[in-house]
């Protein structure tokens, strides 16, 4: 049985709420729409980041470490989108580049990249005291 296997298996659920969720935004109607579809994702994105980090590195030290390299790893993607070199283009006009390095410099993405760091942090939080509580 794996150390981590309850942890392991709420880091997937987690990722399994995100994910829709994130593409959900892109796409809903409702009251907010606007907000939701130009900044919801935004918050998603970076919670699955983080707990795609928190996949590969769970200790303590971690859970404080990915939040902060996602937030700075996704401004530096945010300010690549001032760049139109031709290789960087045909890479946003596929779905996953759009996805990954998005089309469009927003200032106003960087507060929800860090709303979205800041939940992810304390998501980070709730599955590591999972992972420490099997143990005991």
């Amino acid at each position: 049985m794996p150390r981590n296997q309850n942890q392991t298996i709420y880091i997937l659920l987690s990722m399994l709420i995100v994910v829709p969720m994130g593409f959900f935004f892109k796409d809903y109607t409702g009251p907010g729409h606007k907000w939701f579809n130009d900044y919801g994702g935004d918050i998603a994105y970076e919670i699955f980041w983080c707990l795609f980090g928190f996949w590969f590195f769970r200790s303590r030290a971690a859970v404080i470490q990915i939040p902060i390299w996602v937030f700075a790893i996704t401004c530096i993607i945010e300010f690549l989108q001032l760049w139109h070199l031709p290789l960087l283009d045909e890479i946003r006009a596929t779905f996953i580049g759009k996805l990954l390095l998005g089309t469009t410099f927003v200032w106003w993405d960087f507060p929800h990249y860090l709303l979205g760091c800041i939940l992810g942090w304390f998501w980070l939080q709730q599955l590591q005291k999972i992972g420490y509580a099997k143990k005991s």
